[in-house]
């Protein structure tokens, strides 16, 4: 007896995808299952922890600035990242394989190492003020660590690949007849991108922007080492809550709220992309 077409790939994709399921409900799902089962104080069920985060200014502030400086810092990978991208895609495949090591290459630096070396590069002391001091011919003491700059600055720095790749994939899929035959009827190279390249590769820029905006949400380590008091977000909140005043259930309340608003923030994304093809 033959099986039919759809059951065999029905059955070869629960094989191939099966696997790995089971894997991340193991390693994700239990321990998210056990956080929103704290932020309602465990067998103690209440809503307290939240009603606590709803009255509390930190968390408020927190919020804000979580929001204000993701919002920053994907603005500015974007405007790094797109031009790289329009510079890639302008070149032969073997030189933009090579050039896409150099773009892949921050990956290779944890994270918690950049975040030093930007203390050292923006420090009062460091290699910009020192570099500013040399020009002018006196002592520059510009305040560019533990602050917001310095954070965008550090988030920017890993997300801008996030931006390049997409974009990059939009790039490539724009016939490259169309802007030669804008050029032949005479079209400024200005005017070829603004009314070609630029709508072509929104949903490149948008499905970079999303996902620098969701990844943005959950920084911990770059506002930890580069901002100041008024720069926590809600990721440096859950640790002030773990390990200073040893409130569990706010801490997992804070974590719920971040789930569900990149959840939100994803669904949101994923809508756009789906209005735009339609």
């Amino acid at each position: 007896m033959t099986i039919p077409a759809m059951t065999r790939d029905r059955t070869g994709a629960l094989c191939t995808i099966g696997p790995a399921a089971v894997f991340m409900v193991g390693i994700v799902g239990i321990p998210l299952l056990y956080i929103f089962y704290v932020s309602f104080n465990g067998p103690h069920f209440s809503f307290s922890a939240y009603v606590t985060l709803l009255s509390s200014r930190l968390f408020f502030q927190s919020l804000w600035s979580t929001f204000e400086t993701s919002i920053l810092a994907t603005v500015l990978s974007v405007l790094l990242g797109y031009p790289v991208a329009i510079h890639l895609a302008r070149q032969t495949p073997r030189r933009r394989a090579l050039m896409m090591i150099l773009v892949l290459m921050p990956f290779w630096t944890s994270i918690l190492v950049k975040s030093y070396a930007f203390t050292i590069i923006l420090g009062r002391r460091g290699l910009i003020n020192s570099a500013l001091s040399y020009l002018v011919g006196h002592k520059v003491a510009l305040p560019l660590l533990f602050n917001k700059f310095a954070v965008v600055i550090g988030m920017a720095n890993y997300l801008v690949p996030f931006v390049i790749f997409p974009v990059l994939a939009s790039l490539l899929a724009i016939d490259p007849a169309l802007g030669r035959a804008a050029t032949l009827m005479g079209a400024h190279p200005l005017r070829v991108f603004r009314q070609i390249t630029l709508p072509l590769s929104l949903p490149g820029v948008i499905a970079g922007a999303s996902s620098t905006f969701i990844i943005s949400l959950g920084f911990f380590v770059v506002p930890a080492l580069l901002g100041g008091r008024h720069d926590v977000m809600l990721a440096n909140l859950v640790d002030f809550y773990t390990r200073e005043t040893l409130d569990w259930s706010a801490a997992a309340a804070i974590g719920m709220c971040l789930l569900a608003i990149i959840g939100l923030c994803g669904v949101m994304a994923a809508t756009l992309r789906k209005v735009r093809r339609a």
